[in-house]
This record gives structure tokens, sequence and C-alpha cells, in this order.
């Protein structure tokens, strides 16, 4: 049975997964993270797709992005394979595949769900037990929405913005929506949609979802 084509209208945030193949390592140190990050960035900025969020764990990734045209997260995820992973089979003298067959994808709705997927992605390292603060992390956007740190591949999303006029005022209204728990249907939802490709949202936007497709 072939699989179902993948769907990005522009415009729209996508929450992407990309896993380790049998959740092996994809990281073994800070420089393949580093390496990892520059691909995305340069890839991103080829397809011209924003990245709003991300983290980048021992074992997958995830990221929030939103593309300018239909095909291009596809691409972007296709150029990261190609060159990182062969920087990667190079460095450690290994072949083969290195990631999933096919990474986890899922519409995020902004108005309704785009906060609390970045609380979601940007807290993978407290629920891994890795870490209690999100700030300790050095491999997420967290320290960009909370504090304002630069990162050339950062594209804050207007959900974000619309937190505070003002740069100091809207980090620290992050911090403390971050400091609060994510309702367990929330994240329960926001794991189902990534893993099963479902939509994030309300069932009117699943509907616009769907509209757009025909």
């Amino acid at each position: 049975m072939p699989r179902p084509a993948r769907f990005y209208p522009p415009g729209i945030p996508v929450h992407v997964i990309q896993r380790g193949n049998n959740r092996q390592p994809c990281f073994t140190c800070d420089d393949d993270i580093a390496a990892y990050a520059h691909w995305l960035s340069e890839g991103a900025t080829k397809y011209e797709i924003s990245i709003h969020a991300w983290v980048f764990m021992t074992n997958h990734v995830h990221m929030l992005l939103t593309p300018t045209s239909e095909h291009t997260i596809s691409r972007l995820m296709q150029y990261i394979g190609r060159y990182y992973v062969r920087q990667f089979n190079y460095r450690y003298t290994r072949s083969g595949t290195l990631f999933e067959g096919r990474y986890k994808s899922s519409l995020v709705q902004d108005s309704q769900y785009l906060l609390s997927c970045l609380h979601y992605i940007e807290l993978n390292p407290v629920r891994a037990g890795m870490t209690k603060d999100p700030g300790d992390y050095k491999w997420s956007s967290y320290k960009s929405h909370a504090f304002g740190m630069p990162v050339a591949m950062w594209t804050p999303h207007s959900e974000y913005l619309a937190l505070d006029i003002s740069n100091n005022p809207r980090q620290q209204a992050y911090r403390k929506l971050i400091s609060s728990t994510i309702p367990t249907e929330v994240t329960t939802k926001i794991r189902h949609c990534a893993n099963t490709g479902l939509v994030l949202g309300t069932e009117k936007f699943r509907e616009q979802v769907e509209a757009m497709r025909k």
C-alpha cells in the first residue's frame, strides 16, 4: 500500500521529528550537533524555510518549521540526510542508514497550539531527565525565546512575538509560560499527531487543511 503523500501548505507551521535508526544515537558529541545545525541552517536558507524552534537530543531531533512552498520541507530533510549523514559516516568510518526511513511530522494550528508546541519541544531535555532547567541545555532554541540569545537560523514566530511588543517583557512572559505545566491531554495530542502525521488543531482547522488538498 503506498504511503500517503506529505502535504505542507505554505505558511502553516510543521512539527518535525527525526530519529536515529532503531533509536540509535545520531549525535555522539557537540561537533556532530554543530554539523547537523549547520546543514539545517544552510538547507533552510536554500529552500526558504523559517526555523522557529529546535532541540537536538542524542538520538532524535525536534523542529518547528514554516515552509514557503509545499515541497520544501521534504527537500530540506533530504538535504540534511545527504550532507550530514555523509559527514557522520566518514567521521566514524561507518556506512548505511543513520536516520529512520521516514521522519515524523504534523501541521500545527498556530493560534491554538503553536506556543504549546514550542513548550513541548524545548522541555524535551527536562522530560528526559538530562536537566532540571531548560536553560541549562545548550542545544535548543530555549535561550533565544527566553533570553533573546541571537542564533542566525532562528526566526521568531508571530505567536511568540505577540506575547509582548517589547523584548524583555516578551522573554519574561515566555519564561513564565515554560515554567507552567502543559496539560497532559495537550502533550498526548502533540505526540500522537506528530507520530501519526495528523493535523494538530481544531476540527475546523483540520477541515480547512483538507480543503486545501483538493
